[in-house]
């Protein structure tokens, strides 16, 4: 199997991940265990930097324009998985800037400034990482290439 038939399940995959560590990482700031939460968050950025980094190189790799939907599936359900893409994708823009900006204030420990942006960054970064996962269930398991 090469790259690029893997890196699509390697990303879903980290997605995946960095969902368990969000949630993780909300339960142990509702406990008041800082030093966790900080290591739990930090290694979900890291893990979707190694998304980013994966995903960068699946569609470098890929020849032509990228994955296309199958036109089997029902019209409603290629609507709704293109409404789900769009906000997932458009979301997935401003993650980054969010995440780091968060993660700086968190680290400094401006407390005040760090939880506004993390009651904002946390539900976007939640929804990114889910939605990933169900772009890729929709494309390479519910409805393969025929």
């Amino acid at each position: 199997m090469d790259l690029v038939q893997i890196l699509p399940h390697v990303n879903a995959s980290l997605n995946g991940l960095a969902t368990v560590l969000l949630i993780v990482g909300l339960v142990l700031i509702k406990r008041r265990q800082e030093v966790a939460h900080k290591w739990t968050m930090l290694s979900c950025f890291g893990v979707s930097v190694i998304f980013l980094g994966c995903y960068l190189t699946y569609h470098a790799l890929l020849p032509g324009h990228g994955k296309t939907f199958p036109s089997y599936p029902p019209a409603a359900v290629r609507y709704f998985y293109y409404a789900v893409l769009l906000t997932h994708v458009v979301l997935a823009a401003v993650v980054p800037f969010l995440a780091v900006a968060t993660i700086y204030y968190g680290l400094r420990d401006n407390r005040r400034v760090h939880l506004k942006l993390a009651k904002v960054t946390f539900p976007i970064w939640l929804y990114v990482s889910v939605t990933g996962v169900f772009v890729y269930l929709m494309l390479y398991q519910i409805y393969p290439p025929q």
